[in-house]
C-alpha cells in the first residue's frame, strides 16, 4: 500500500454521537467526566487511546477546541501528529504541537497560515491548493515514514476519509448514552448520498471484535472490506 493503514478511533454515543451538543463549547472530553453513569467508565477509553498507533490525525478545528491555542506547552510524547487546518491553530498552538510531538506534519491549503513564519525542528508542512487526503497521505509514508495512522477527527473530515476510501480499520468505543439533536456531530457527517448509483461510496464493515467493558461501555473492532 503506497500509503499508512489507517483506523478511525473514536468515542461516540449509542446513537453516533461525537458531541454532546451542537456547539464547541460542548465537548465529551470535557463533560462526560462530569456526568453520571458516564464518568465511572470513560477513562477505559483513554487507556484503550494509549494502545493507538504512534501517528495520530487530526484538525485544528477539534484542537483548537480542545484549547491548545492557550494551553501551557506540554512535555514531549513519541507520538507523531498528522493535522490538517487553515485558519483554527495560532503560533501558540503549532508550538504546543511541536513541543508534545516527535514530528508535527501539517496540512494546509492556507498560504497564509502562520506555520510558514515559525521555525521548528520538527514542524513540517504539507501545502495543497486544492485539498486532496489521498495525496497527503501518500506523502506522509514516503517522505515521514508513517507506517500506521489513528484517524481522531471530527465527523465532516472524517467523511472526507470514508468517501475517499480512506479507512482500513474502525475502532468505536460507545458510551452508554442517548445525545440526539440532528445538528450534533455524529461518527460520520458531511454530504449525504442522493442516489443509487453512489452507493459504491459506502463503507462495508466486517467485525473483527466485540468487548463488553465495564461500566456499560462497549469497545466494537471492524475492517472495512469495501
Amino acid at each position: 500500500m503506497d500509503r499508512p493503514v489507517t483506523t478511525l478511533f473514536m468515542l461516540m454515543s449509542l446513537d453516533g454521537k461525537i458531541s454532546p451538543g451542537s456547539t464547541d463549547d460542548l465537548d465529551v472530553d470535557k463533560d462526560f467526566k462530569n456526568i453520571e453513569g458516564l464518568k465511572q467508565g470513560l477513562h477505559q477509553y483513554y487507556e484503550i487511546e494509549q494502545t493507538t498507533d504512534l501517528w495520530s490525525f487530526n484538525t485544528g478545528r477539534v484542537q483548537a477546541k480542545m484549547g491548545v491555542n492557550e494551553k501551557p506547552f506540554p512535555n514531549k510524547t513519541p507520538v507523531s501528529f498528522f493535522l490538517l487546518d487553515n485558519t483554527h491553530l495560532t503560533e501558540h498552538g503549532i508550538s504546543y504541537f511541536c513541543a508534545l510531538s516527535d514530528q508535527f506534519v501539517l496540512i494546509t491549503s492556507n498560504p497564509d497560515h502562520p506555520a510558514f513564519g515559525m521555525k521548528k525542528d520538527n514542524l513540517h508542512i504539507i501545502f495543497q491548493q486544492k485539498q486532496d487526503l489521498k495525496d497527503a497521505l501518500v506523502k506522509l509514508k514516503q517522505v515521514y515514514g508513517c507506517k500506521r495512522l489513528t484517524i481522531q477527527s471530527g465527523g465532516t473530515v472524517n467523511s472526507l476519509f470514508l468517501r475517499e476510501k480512506l479507512i482500513d480499520y474502525v475502532d468505536i468505543v460507545i458510551a452508554p448514552v442517548l445525545v440526539g439533536g440532528k445538528d450534533t456531530s455524529t461518527l460520520i457527517d458531511g454530504e449525504s448520498l442522493k442516489v443509487e448509483s453512489e452507493l459504491s461510496k459506502l463503507g462495508v464493515l466486517k467485525l473483527i471484535e466485540n468487548v463488553s467493558l465495564d461500566d456499560s461501555y462497549i469497545r466494537l473492532r471492524y475492517e472495512v472490506i469495501s
